[in-house]
């Protein structure tokens, strides 16, 4: 038998994102964004189109530093953060 929740849901849905305190909750990094997503091994889309982008040269390092499947970690990447902004 399930407990019934003593979350006030209907407040929570209609407060505003300054009202939330966050204050124990740690700012996310990043780094930490990246590490989460590319160990989370998002799906990938059948269909792949190549294109010519032009990326920090420090960044494609440090992927590339990374071994193997730099490239499919940053489409995961941007896959991830097109998702979190639909």
């Amino acid at each position: 038998m399930l407990k019934k929740s003593k979350t006030d849901w209907d407040r929570l849905k209609g407060m505003k994102d300054e009202e939330i305190d966050l204050s124990e909750s740690p700012e996310i990094e990043p780094k930490m964004f990246a590490r989460a997503i590319v160990r989370k091994g998002l799906v990938t889309s059948s269909g792949k189109v190549q294109l010519t982008l032009r990326i920090d040269q420090d960044v494609v390092e440090w992927f590339r530093k990374h071994g193997r499947g730099y490239q499919t970690k940053i489409n995961a990447l941007l896959r991830a953060y097109m998702e979190a902004h639909k």
